[in-house]
């Protein structure tokens, strides 16, 4: 039990290691081909093994997944809490501009999300200055390139291991 009396959340307790989705969207398993000038060359394999070295560094772990479609990031938004995750991290790409479905998902969840840009949108096209899964989420990391997801993935594990 947590000192109020309270279970602990799935995934949180200090007996377990907090366990995080990383969700990326689509065009991002390009990664290290497409745009490298915006994006760098780090694929996305590359970047989910990173995270995986500094979760468990950490105390934590990641189940890393990428899909182009938006019902499956919807979903797996919408199970996370079931499967035992304590936090999201979410670079939900293109879908950061226009789905509302997402954010619903978010809002829908207990888990704290973090969005995540390995570019600064707000430095980009007009189109990409507005998020609208931002109001839904704890907090944003962008424009550090690859490292984005490190530092989230960093500031998510501290958040959660300061709650516990």
């Amino acid at each position: 039990m947590s000192p109020r009396g309270a279970a602990p959340r799935r995934g949180t307790s200090s007996k377990s290691k907090p366990k995080i989705l990383v969700l990326s969207g689509p065009n991002l398993d390009r990664l290290g081909t497409r745009e490298p000038h915006i994006y760098g060359s780090t694929t996305l394999p590359q970047l989910h093994d990173g995270l995986g070295r500094v979760a468990s560094e950490l105390g934590g772990s990641v189940d890393c997944r990428q899909s182009n479609h938006e019902g499956e990031l919807v979903t797996w938004i919408g199970a996370a809490s079931d499967d035992g995750f304590a936090g999201i991290l979410l670079n939900a790409g293109a879908y950061t501009h226009t789905s509302y479905a997402i954010h619903d998902a978010i809002k829908g969840s207990p888990l704290p999300v973090v969005e995540v840009h390995i570019s600064n949108p707000e430095a980009r096209e007009s189109f990409r200055h507005v998020s609208v899964i931002a109001a839904a989420c704890v907090a944003k990391v962008a424009g550090f390139g690859p490292d984005s997801y490190r530092a989230a993935l960093e500031a998510l594990l501290r958040r959660l291991n300061q709650s516990t």
